[in-house]
């Protein structure tokens, strides 16, 4: 229940910054080059281009589908995404930062619009999530928060750690 428990000022920013994440990749990784795109530093375990790919996928694959099925089911068990496994099996670090910008962007413009779409009764719904526990459809907009400021930390990092 943590993004209803905001007053709506607190709610308006989360949104706002929820939205300026892809902006804020664009900005920080759209001029690198393959090679840079793909360069791991100061012991980070993705390079840029796995960063946006990974930020991407569990925006479609986790947040989306946690998003929805919330909304349609009732109490549903909810996977977690092994971002890891994922990043590895789908070789994220052989694919476009660009069209990885582009899906993130996109993924999070799809997310954003389902929750601004949300009736009150549908913000309580809640199901459980693997790892997890008890979660609720007004929680998933900060956990999304949270995963960006994680992200946006190792990002910071890695370009602390330019040559």
């Amino acid at each position: 229940m943590q993004y209803l428990k905001l007053p709506t000022a607190d709610r308006a920013a989360l949104r706002a910054a929820l939205a300026r994440m892809p902006e804020d990749l664009a900005a920080l990784f759209g001029q690198l080059n393959d090679a840079a795109a793909r360069e791991r530093r100061a012991g980070q375990a993705f390079s840029p281009v796995e960063q946006v790919w990974h930020l991407a996928d569990l925006e479609r694959e986790g947040f989306g589908l946690r998003i929805e099925r919330l909304r349609r089911e009732s109490q549903p068990q909810l996977a977690d995404f092994d971002g890891d496994a994922i990043a590895a099996a789908r070789d994220y670090r052989s694919r476009s930062i660009h069209a990885g910008l582009a899906a993130f962007a996109a993924a999070r413009a799809d997310n954003l619009t389902r929750l601004a779409k949300l009736t009150p009764t549908e913000w309580q719904r809640a199901g459980t999530q693997d790892g997890v526990g008890a979660v609720a459809l007004c929680d998933l907009p900060v956990f999304m928060s949270q995963h960006d400021a994680a992200h946006r930390a190792e990002i910071e990092a890695w370009s602390a750690a330019a040559p």
